[in-house]
């Protein structure tokens, strides 16, 4: 069986962290979320995001009813570690940085047994120049101090100055090495052996404790019914704020393109109250943004019931 999707609440949001969650939610479910974290060592991390994924209330609530995803109380799952659990999480971190270190030194040293090695000669003038710097940086820096006077260390030294302060210090806690590596932080905290996490796999029990409130209003429970009816017929959605409107709406989709992407707002009820200003209002919304622009209605009897608006004319309406 499989497992489901963990959708990780935190103030009232879901998110998912796991990447291959993120590929199955695309490609099994068309369902895309929003991408909110950035991306290390990325120049233009405000136009490149990575994970978390957020979903859209929508979307949570349609994989949820689904049995596709479980909610999880995401802040309360982390626990304080045991002190032999915090150990071995340690001591992982120190053989990962080990290996870096290794790895590193072996490269540099194959670079430096063959220093010229698919370099140009504007490369190796470069390289040379840099060693001239950091030689003349190092000659300015030496202290003038006579030899006689220097302080002896008190203890010996290791041929790899990246050997040292490896291990564990006199009173038992592990210290980590002194040369360059990278600290990798796991996305998902799913691995942690004090993550606990309590799920959720109805609505009611995650209304019941107080991390999910969606659907609650008139105006909510209409937007979940248009988004599950839209989405039973294949369409995929987004968020549509930058529009004006609810849901941004691709009808039809390919590999290779998009055909005809559609502008949607949802009205609270059939007998909702609709202003004459605000469908001509609605109909110059998609003719600026150069989408047709949906009103969509809902109800328990007729199920969804939308008019198209797009360049002022109607271009459809009925029941889909």
């Amino acid at each position: 069986m499989t497992q489901p999707i963990l959708l990780r609440v935190s103030n009232f949001k879901a998110y998912v962290w796991d990447v291959d969650d993120i590929n199955i939610l695309r490609s099994h479910h068309h369902i895309c979320g929003i991408l909110t974290g950035t991306l290390p060592h990325l120049s233009s991390q405000n136009i490149f995001l990575g994970l978390p994924l957020q979903l859209m209330p929508e979307e949570a609530v349609l994989l949820v009813e689904n049995g596709v995803a479980v909610l999880v109380d995401d802040p309360n799952a982390h626990h304080a570690p045991s002190p032999s659990a915090l150990k071995l999480w340690k001591e992982a971190r120190l053989n990962d940085a080990r290996q870096q270190i290794a790895l590193t030194e072996e490269k540099g040293s194959i670079e430096a047994s063959n220093p010229d090695r698919a370099m140009s000669e504007n490369a190796k003038r470069k390289r040379k120049e840099r060693e001239e710097r950091r030689a003349r940086a190092k000659a300015d820096a030496a202290p003038s101090v006579p030899a006689e006077d220097s302080p002896s260390p008190h203890h010996p030294t290791s041929e790899n100055p990246s050997q040292a302060a490896i291990g564990e210090s006199p009173d038992g806690a592990i210290v980590m090495p002194s040369g360059s590596y990278t600290v990798n932080v796991p996305a998902s905290s799913s691995k942690l052996e004090w993550y606990a996490p309590h799920f959720h796999g109805s609505l009611t029990t995650a209304r019941e404790a107080g991390i999910w409130l969606y659907p609650s209003t008139l105006q909510e429970r209409a937007r979940c019914g248009v988004f599950r009816d839209l989405w039973e017929k294949g369409y995929y959605m987004g968020g549509g704020i930058k529009f004006g409107g609810e849901y941004l709406v691709y009808p039809v989709v390919t590999p290779s393109v998009i055909i005809r992407t559609l502008l949607q707002s949802v009205i609270d009820a059939p007998d909702a109250a609709l202003r004459p200003m605000e469908i001509v209002a609605h109909g110059r919304l998609g003719t600026g943004t150069k989408k047709a622009h949906l009103l969509c209605e809902w109800n328990d009897e007729t199920k969804l019931y939308l008019i198209s608006l797009s360049n002022g004319q109607d271009l459809g309406e009925g029941i889909i």
